[in-house]
């Protein structure tokens, strides 16, 4: 895969970098690089934002701006490239990423992700360079670069060997395997500490009982997250 980050931040994902499995990843030949708005810009003083027609606080990201980076890494119009090579904005606004979106994009050779910074983008960006816009989560970050790091690091993980285990990735939380349910309790050494015991069917050494307990317990907790989410819904409208 070959993955690229546009954002004004490039220096923020060295550290993403040294995390296992990202450079497990980049050793078995993936490449991660980070593209920085103000190297290319055509505005002087390396400007890439402006005021947003129609007044309001905060600034945006421009959509010149944005064209001249791509055109400067891909060596074509940002039209055309989204009809070969998945171009993704990060915005509060768009697709919750789960994980079927996550095995979408690992399957994917090309992945590009926008990272916005103050307001968020100028909407051209967003309606006519980017294929897709993606959201981790229905609240408001700084910028979109913790959110581009939470979706390189839920892609790479998936790519064959990088965490190093083939079955690593298999029997997880909302995987296939697990129906996609949250993953089962975990537990280790000691079998007992202060009173708590480990459930003795992890003990058993039986295998298939121990597949059945986790698949259960998996199912109970999802259960259990869409009763407090009806909970939590039922509430809010009687106190609405």
């Amino acid at each position: 895969m070959q993955l690229d980050v546009f954002t004004l931040f490039p220096q923020w994902f060295e550290w993403f970098r040294t995390q296992r499995h990202v450079e497990n990843a980049q050793r078995l030949g993936h490449e991660l690089a980070c593209v920085n708005y103000r190297d290319t810009t055509p505005l002087s003083g390396g400007q890439v934002d402006d005021t947003p027609f129609g007044g309001g606080a905060g600034m945006v990201l421009r959509v010149d701006v944005v064209e001249a980076a791509m055109r400067a890494r891909y060596d074509c119009d940002p039209l055309e490239l989204r009809k070969r090579r998945r171009v993704i904005v990060l915005t509060p606004g768009g697709r919750q990423l789960d994980d079927p979106l996550v095995d979408e994009l690992a399957a994917e050779q090309e992945l590009t992700l926008l990272c916005g910074r103050y307001e968020g983008f100028d909407e051209r960006i967003v309606e006519h360079f980017a294929t897709d816009a993606i959201s981790i989560g229905r609240y408001v970050l700084a910028g979109g670069e913790l959110a581009a790091m939470v979706v390189a690091d839920a892609v790479l993980r998936k790519l064959p060997g990088a965490l190093g285990h083939v079955d690593s990735a298999h029997e997880e939380s909302f995987s296939a395997a697990l129906e996609g349910a949250p993953e089962y309790p975990h537990y280790t050494r000691p079998a007992e500490y202060r009173g708590w015991r480990v459930p003795e069917i992890l003990l058993s050494g039986h295998h298939q009982r121990v597949r059945d307990w986790r698949l259960e317990q998996s199912r109970a907790r999802a259960a259990a997250a869409k009763a407090g989410g009806a909970a939590a819904g039922a509430d809010q409208s009687e106190t609405s």
